[in-house]
């Protein structure tokens, strides 16, 4: 089977199309990831983001934390829908890059759960690029919802699309060169893991909101160097856009020509492999292969559930994904206080980043957490969820 390569230009045509579908609900053809938060699916999403924390793993460690039972990371219902980084279809053959979340949960996320997720596309604007030609940003609002019903977090994701051959020209990316790293590096990286491990993690004994203060740095934490099975080991437990095989495949291109790009054997392929095909990555204007914006987004709220401990609650998170974060980039994540509310439900509000071996900040947004309050003798804080509030 072959597909003729799109021409990678926004139509007006194409635009009217897309702007029909504006405050719909929309629905995906792919089979959602994970539909329920299995200890299983748990497992393979911690392994996939690199998120040690046992408080996600371990049973007994749940049972006996202020929540009183077995907890789910947050960010992993990044998986329980394709559309959950937000609604990007429309304008066929346009390059489309995720770009951003902005999360609120309403309490923590349990073992054994069943949740869908409610997708609407609320918004498509033009933006300024000095990447490509024409490019517009979609936002979509998602709203995850309990087999009962019961909303546990919203969403705002957003991407953007952008004209493929205008992109590549401009070459954004041209002067950047691929890191290496000598045996000595490694060890040193491999060394910043185990302090993570060992000493960044807060675990059971609770940080409380009097014991926080304006502009105090968290303790970083590092991923990467980022590498193909980096990205294999992410799809396992995210299940990807298009990662499809054999008659599943073949069947996807038949119905959807767009989205089978032949390699260079002429056998059709998914857009999304830019996350592993350098080639194909530089034809959209990038160097090399680059991650998902999901994964380094859950990369931040580990830095954040690492600092607040198990009686603590992430309970806001806004990150916008500047720059691609390529093979062979190693990525720090920070977080910096910025305000202490002790009295409105021990909030604390930061300052997040994720930054590149170059210096570059690669990510950058806000979130806010609850912590216990030691003054109210709160062995962990109230979440939104107990005080009746479900909008963002």
């Amino acid at each position: 089977m072959t597909t003729s390569a799109p021409q990678g230009m926004i139509t007006d045509a194409a635009l009217e199309a897309l702007r029909g579908k504006l405050g719909k609900i929309m629905t995906s053809s792919h089979a959602p990831y994970l539909t329920e938060t299995s200890r299983d699916g748990i497992r393979h999403w911690v392994d996939g983001v690199g998120d040690a924390n046992p408080l996600w793993i371990e049973e007994e460690r749940g049972r006996s934390s202020p929540w009183g039972r077995p907890l789910a990371p947050p960010t992993i219902l990044y998986a329980f829908d394709r559309l959950a980084i937000g609604y990007r279809g429309g304008l066929p053959g346009i390059h489309s890059m995720f770009a951003g979340s902005n999360w609120r949960w309403l309490r923590p996320l349990a073992w054994g759960e069943r949740i869908r997720a409610s997708v609407r596309f609320t918004d498509l604007i033009e933006r300024p690029s000095n990447f490509a030609g024409r490019a517009f940003q979609q936002i979509s609002e998602i709203t995850f919802l309990t087999g009962g019903g019961e909303p546990v977090a919203v969403a705002r994701s957003w991407g953007f699309r952008t004209e493929r051959k205008a992109a590549a020209e401009r070459g954004k990316y041209r002067e950047v060169s691929i890191a290496t790293y000598d045996h000595d590096e490694i060890v040193a990286i491999a060394r910043r893991y185990q302090d993570e491990q060992t000493q960044g993690t807060r675990g059971g004994d609770p940080r409380y909101v009097e014991d926080v203060t304006v502009d105090l740095d968290l303790p970083t934490i590092v991923r990467g160097p980022y590498t193909v099975t980096t990205a294999v080991a992410f799809e396992q437990g995210w299940g990807g856009l298009f990662i499809k095989a054999h008659g599943q495949a073949m069947d996807y291109y038949l119905r959807h020509p767009g989205a089978g790009i032949p390699n260079e054997y002429g056998v059709p392929e998914p857009p999304e492999r830019v996350h592993w095909d350098n080639e194909f990555a530089r034809k959209v204007g990038v160097p090399a292969a680059y991650d998902y914006g999901p994964e380094r987004i859950s990369w931040i709220a580990t830095l954040l559930t690492n600092w607040i401990g198990d009686a603590g609650f992430l309970e806001r998170l806004h990150v916008e994904v500047r720059r691609h974060n390529l093979i062979g980039d190693l990525t720090t994540c920070h977080g910096r206080v910025t305000a202490v509310h002790a009295e409105q439900a021990g909030s604390v509000d930061l300052d997040v980043w994720a930054q590149n071996q170059r210096g570059e900040v690669t990510a950058k947004g806000t979130a806010r957490v609850r912590l216990p309050s030691r003054d109210r003798s709160e062995s962990r804080p109230v979440t939104p969820s107990e005080e009746g509030s479900h909008g963002l």
